[in-house]
């Protein structure tokens, strides 16, 4: 904390975004969510992205500053169109529900498959829903298995819950108990509770 107040105070922008985060979390120093969001802001406004995510955050959730959607949509823009994964999936999840921003899922899609293609677990999730219900693309079930995969493996527990029910009820792919079974095993395991209710209508837990 002593070293990036030094550099952050002679305007270093990582700096001031590390600054944000040891006061956003509470990492060697007290936990202050305002100051965070000051030094957060001060990165932000240099143009850096990941200062901007995390502006945004603050604003969608109303942590360290009131609450205002609109503004959490522009500062994830300003990060998503520096190619920030997390700020992609954040505005693409804006567009999905028409959060400080008018509904498009055809927008949600084209941030969700940006986010996914850089490896986001929960871009990958979602890109695999839109495929399975056809939102704002064709629906294509073989498609959304393939993102679900991708997602699961990285231990995204929806995502594991999802391909889970598409071995089971053979959406997308071949039925399978036994793959069924195993994916929805890995989202009981955190807690995913869809998941745990079906193990137990197997009469497997």
């Amino acid at each position: 904390v002593k070293w990036y107040r030094l550099a952050a105070e002679q305007k270093n922008s990582e700096a001031r975004w590390r600054l944000g985060s040891c006061y956003y979390f509470g990492t060697g120093i007290r936990e202050d969510k305002q100051e965070a969001v000051k030094w957060y802001r001060l990165a932000a406004e240099q143009g850096n992205a990941k200062a901007q995510w995390r502006l945004g955050a603050c604003y969608y959730f109303g942590t360290g500053i009131r609450e205002d959607k609109q503004e959490a949509v522009k500062w994830f823009r300003l990060a998503a169109e520096q190619k920030n994964a997390e700020a992609q999936y954040s505005l693409g999840r804006c567009y999905y529900f028409g959060t400080g921003i008018r509904e498009d899922k055809q927008e949600a899609v084209k941030w969700f498959r940006l986010a996914a293609e850089q490896e986001d677990a929960e871009a990958q999730w979602m890109l695999g829903d839109c495929y399975f219900f056809g939102h704002g693309v064709g629906k294509n079930k073989r498609e959304a298995v393939n993102w679900y995969f991708l997602s699961a493996k990285k231990g995204n527990a929806e995502a594991q819950r999802r391909l889970g029910a598409c071995f089971y009820f053979g959406h997308g792919v071949a039925k399978n108990r036994q793959e069924a079974i195993r994916w929805y095993r890995l989202a009981a395991e955190q807690g995913n509770s869809v998941a745990i209710s079906m193990l137990k209508k197997l009469g497997v837990m």
